[in-house]
């Protein structure tokens, strides 16, 4: 009985034991089977495009400054207040340091001034000179009707156009001066105890009230340097400025459209245009920059200068035509495959590659619209087919797999 016993739980463990070998097996075959991430190709619109980084430039306003020290007296403007070139922002009390750069500044304005009068003397005097000497060749070698090469006549035309180069040489001398004359004054302006817009505008940043005290600034050889005091900003439409790199420069042209997105702003996009392209480019740590300048379709006075910016410039679009994705397409000694799944078959298939995207490539040709793609092998080690999210979702998914299907050769 024992005997008996013992032989039946044997011929159950190897039937047991037969029984896992076959399932193991079983499963290490259907574990080997492949498994293919697919995708449907689909017609749509290729975007294509390049992404750069910077600020919102300074261009639409400049800095209120003086150097003019001393205490503020009176305040004639206020922030957003719209203000003509030439206006009065604010006026001091000047300290002695201050008194002593506007006398210094006024001195140097009436001394260009006398410049200039004396300048205009000697031309007004070389002037009658100049027709003085006319007269005379008019009146005398032309009026005898003297031959060209005769002394008289070389004599009196020389002096006539000799005293028309000197009125002409001073003539430009009264220009310089003129415009000494107006550059003593604005410096002038800059030291005298009247601060005036240097453009139209609306004002910004204006912190002034009376009793404010502005100390002197001066730089490190000793001469008096400006500081700000408010900004004006114009109306002229917000500027972007960003680096686009040697690689991506030559894809860009003046007129691409853009879309702008700022860190201020997470929740807003904005559009705009290329203006400019500086093909120069300027180096630094080794790396070449070429700035670009966008310019927003529309205005934006909540977007302040400085501020961080990062653009998407479109270079190119392509309407109708078959898309798959960027992974689906092999390419090797520069002929480019796609593998198309029929059933249980998947066959590579030769096709002509257009443009492309970071996720989606154009097919010109060897593929049509909703042939089943393979985008990638899925390795598993079960029996159940395994799903993953998928790289096609800018085609807007499959339709007859579902987004980021899955099939194994044989289920």
């Amino acid at each position: 009985m024992g005997r008996s016993l013992i032989l039946k739980i044997i011929m159950v463990l190897v039937l047991f034991g037969l029984g896992w070998l076959a399932i193991s097996r079983i499963s290490a075959s259907k574990a080997k089977k492949p498994q293919y991430q697919i995708a449907q190709a689909e017609k749509g619109t290729l975007v294509t495009s390049v992404t750069a980084s910077g600020q919102v430039s300074s261009t639409n306003s400049t800095s209120v400054s003086t150097q003019a020290s001393g205490v503020v007296s009176k305040v004639f403007v206020k922030n957003d207040q719209v203000v003509k070139v030439g206006d009065k922002i604010a006026e001091l009390d000047l300290d002695l340091d201050g008194k002593l750069r506007s006398t210094q500044a006024w001195s140097s304005y009436l001394s260009a001034k006398n410049s200039l009068d004396s300048a205009k003397s000697t031309m007004y005097t070389l002037d009658s000179s100049m027709w003085a000497a006319n007269r005379t060749f008019v009146n005398d070698a032309l009026a005898r009707g003297l031959l060209v090469y005769d002394p008289t006549y070389i004599q009196e035309n020389d002096n006539w156009l000799a005293a028309e180069a000197k009125y002409i040489n001073q003539k430009n001398a009264v220009d310089q001066a003129q415009i000494n004359v107006s550059s003593s004054w604005l410096s002038y302006q800059q030291s005298s105890p009247t601060i005036y817009a240097p453009i139209s505008g609306t004002v910004t940043g204006l912190s002034l009230q009376e009793g404010t005290v502005l100390v002197a600034q001066s730089n490190s050889s000793g001469g008096a340097t400006s500081q700000k005091i408010a900004s004006i900003k114009t109306d002229a439409a917000i500027q972007l400025s960003v680096n686009l790199t040697e690689m991506d420069v030559v894809k860009i042209k003046v007129g691409d459209k853009a879309t702008v997105t700022l860190d201020a702003f997470p929740d807003k996009t904005y559009t705009g245009k290329v203006i400019s392209i500086d093909t120069i480019g300027s180096i630094s740590s080794g790396v070449t920059n070429y700035p670009a300048i966008i310019g927003l379709d529309t205005e934006a006075p909540e977007i302040l200068p400085n501020m961080s910016v990062s653009a998407t410039i479109i270079t190119k679009v392509v309407n109708d035509v078959v898309l798959v994705p960027s992974s689906a397409v092999r390419t090797t000694n520069g002929q480019s495959t796609v593998s198309i799944m029929k059933g249980s078959q998947v066959t590579p298939v030769s096709v002509e590659v257009g443009d492309s995207n970071d996720t989606q490539t154009a097919i010109l040709s060897g593929i049509n619209e909703g042939d089943v793609v393979v985008t990638s092998v899925v390795t598993s080690t079960s029996t159940n087919s395994s799903s993953t999210s998928s790289p096609f979702g800018g085609l807007g998914g499959n339709r007859n797999f579902g987004e980021g299907a899955v099939r194994r050769i044989g289920d």
